[in-house]
């Protein structure tokens, strides 16, 4: 192929991720294009490199299977000031919670999750099925039949990441075994504060 084709294909490839509302697979750039694979992917290499050359304020990034452009870290802090509060249905806490118990342990029941969380998590799973970031993946082989959850191609695409294998390990959020142990020590109650509890638990109460 020549400069001036792969400077063609460039513009094309630009264009099309630029309006497409999804990442885009190689492998419809390549139909499009009726490329082979492997000269598209080395376009979008060549692409991924002029724009970080140019210091430009987007990049070109493979998420969820696919590719498209999003903003550079490095202007992170004035692209949130521009997504107004009032702009972002942010999940909840308890959305949150069980959004990243499904993406470690899935596929998951729910059951599982709410052994895991201790509560009911229907109304939350209905929330992140309308919002799109899981989706029924099978059924447990048990009695029941029970419903097992997984993440989406659009929960990959809004963490900016190409597959759950690279979320973060859970170990870098689960404390040292001395700062476990520390805290224990801290809760754990002695005989004498037990009894002093009971001494307490046995006084009459008085509205006064």
């Amino acid at each position: 192929m020549s400069s001036a084709d792969t400077h063609d294909a460039a513009r094309v490839i630009e264009g099309v991720i630029m309006v497409a509302i999804e990442p885009v697979p190689v492998e419809i750039l390549a139909q499009l294009l009726e490329m082979p694979v492997a000269g598209v992917e080395a376009i979008l290499a060549e692409l991924k490199s002029v724009y970080e050359g140019e210091g430009r304020g987007f990049q070109l990034v493979k998420v969820a299977g696919g590719y498209r452009f999003q903003s550079h870290p490095d202007v992170s802090a004035y692209v949130e000031r521009f997504v107004l509060d009032g702009q972002r249905a942010r999940l909840s806490a308890a959305a949150l919670e069980t959004l990243a118990i499904i993406a470690y342990k899935q596929p998951i029941s729910r059951l599982q999750v709410a052994s895991i969380r201790g509560v009911d998590p229907d109304a939350v799973l209905r929330t992140l099925l309308g919002r799109g970031y899981i989706e029924q993946r099978s059924r447990d082989t048990g009695p029941g039949q029970a419903v097992l959850w997984g993440t989406t191609p659009l929960f990959l695409e809004k963490l900016g990441i190409n597959s759950v294998d690279e979320l973060p390990p859970l170990a870098e959020f689960v404390p040292d075994a001395d700062i476990v142990e520390a805290l224990e020590a801290t809760l754990r109650i002695t005989p004498i504060e037990a009894d002093a509890g009971d001494a307490i638990g046995e006084a009459p109460t008085s509205d006064d």
